[in-house]
């Protein structure tokens, strides 16, 4: 019987190959015809490997640089993550050998670095509450930060607020001012969001006075969330959000020229959104993007809620049993013990 399942694979297989082969990027036609003969992409690649380590070759190869060239700013880690997403059984050593061959290498471009935090103010700095905290969920830990965007002709600065459990921007705003309301504006959006339940939530950021500033902690004591600031010039501190600002320099704004803020705040936007928070792949989420991270969290989360309802009902009908068991083997020894109501009817 295994060799029979195992040749009729084979057979299906040369077929797929066979109806592919002549077709340029067939990746999503491979994918259609595995799925209708019932059979994985995976297993396909892995008899394409072995039937035709040539063709598989070449066919490695075709899909790094199309992902290579729709992700400029990705490394051979991330490449190799994605490609076995797609299917091809690689790993991260053979991807990077490949990538060397073909000059696929991305480049890392380091830029002018304006100061966007003034700590130098009168208002009051909080303890730092994050140092050493490894969230357990979603909307424990908010960091916050600002960076700068060039323009053709000046400066914009863009904040955002991001949850340190899924990497997930929740929140952001980008004006051509440093005042208080652009971070405010970016928080706004996050709770807006979110609503995350009162009392629950820590805010991490620097001691920059848009953080500081009265409106803005007021802001947060409103919602019920807990301030917390970095350590004097230690950016360590606040590591998630430094992350994700050289993440957006490196693979969005670098390779830009913004004709003005309009322009800029559209194209981040976009960036944030779509690319970062849906499909780029993060490593410390086991290279899967934040909101996948989320929806496979809520998931998790529903499924353990489903099961385990079975066995609060089992709990709380033998609890019920043993209240009525307890109740008619009572015997009342005053009026108050008469008129008491049963917690259950016993059957």
């Amino acid at each position: 019987m295994p060799a029979e399942r195992r040749g009729w694979r084979d057979g299906v297989y040369g077929v797929i190959q066979a109806m592919t082969a002549p077709l340029p990027q067939g990746e999503r036609a491979i994918e259609r015809m595995c799925a209708l003969a019932g059979v994985s992409r995976a297993g396909y690649y892995r008899h394409w490997s072995a039937s035709a380590p040539r063709q598989e070759e070449t066919g490695v190869r075709d899909a790094i640089q199309r992902l290579a060239l729709a992700h400029r700013h990705y490394g051979y880690r991330r490449i190799a993550a994605q490609i076995r997403r797609e299917g091809f059984a690689v790993n991260h050593k053979r991807v990077l050998r490949l990538m060397r061959e073909d000059n696929l290498l991305c480049l890392r471009k380091r830029a002018f670095v304006p100061v966007t935090t003034d700590s130098r103010h009168g208002w009051r700095v909080v303890a730092n509450l994050a140092r050493g905290m490894v969230p357990s969920g979603l909307d424990q830990l908010w960091v916050a930060d600002i960076t700068y965007i060039r323009l053709q002709e000046e400066f914009a600065f863009l904040a955002i607020v991001l949850d340190a459990f899924s990497r997930r921007v929740v929140g952001w705003a980008l004006e051509t001012h440093l005042r208080a309301s652009l971070a405010i504006a970016a928080l706004t959006m996050a709770l807006a969001v979110r609503r995350p339940a009162p009392g629950s939530l820590i805010h991490h950021s620097d001691r920059g006075v848009q953080y500081a500033c009265g409106d803005y902690t007021a802001l947060l004591a409103a919602n019920d969330i807990q301030p917390s600031m970095s350590r004097i010039g230690n950016p360590y501190d606040n590591a998630k959000a430094e992350s994700f600002m050289k993440t957006l320099k490196q693979e969005e704004v670098d390779a830009r020229s913004y004709r003005d803020a309009r322009q800029a705040r559209e194209m981040i936007g976009s960036f944030i959104e779509e690319v970062y928070n849906r499909q780029r792949l993060h490593s410390a989420l086991a290279y899967q993007p934040p909101a996948e991270f989320e929806a496979n969290l809520h998931s998790q989360e529903a499924a353990m809620t489903t099961a385990s309802r079975p066995l609060a009902t089992a709990l709380w009908g033998a609890r019920s049993l043993a209240a009525c068991s307890a109740e008619s083997n009572h015997q009342p020894g005053s009026q108050a013990d008469a008129q008491r109501t049963p917690i259950a009817t016993c059957p």
